[in-house]
C-alpha cells in the first residue's frame, strides 16, 4: 500500500468511525480514543502551503459567529 492508499484508508476510518459516533448506543470513550490515535497518524502536511497573501482567517461570517 503506498502513501496515497494509506491516507485515503485512514480518512475512510475516520469517516467511520464518525458514523458510529452518531449512533445513539455508540461508546464514547471508544470513540475518542480510537479518533485521537487514528488522526493521529495522519501526516502533518497534506496540502501544500497557503500562498504568503492568503489570510485563512479572512472569509465569510458564518451563523452563530459574531457579527
Amino acid at each position: 500500500m503506498d502513501a496515497y492508499e494509506d491516507f485515503n484508508r485512514t480518512v475512510q476510518l475516520l469517516g467511520a468511525l464518525a458514523l458510529y459516533a452518531d449512533l445513539p448506543d455508540a461508546d464514547e470513550e471508544f470513540v475518542a480514543v480510537t479518533g485521537a490515535a487514528v488522526a493521529a497518524s495522519l501526516p502533518r502536511r497534506v496540502l501544500p502551503p497557503l500562498p504568503s497573501e492568503c489570510d485563512p482567517t479572512d472569509g465569510p461570517d458564518y451563523p452563530g459567529e459574531g457579527s
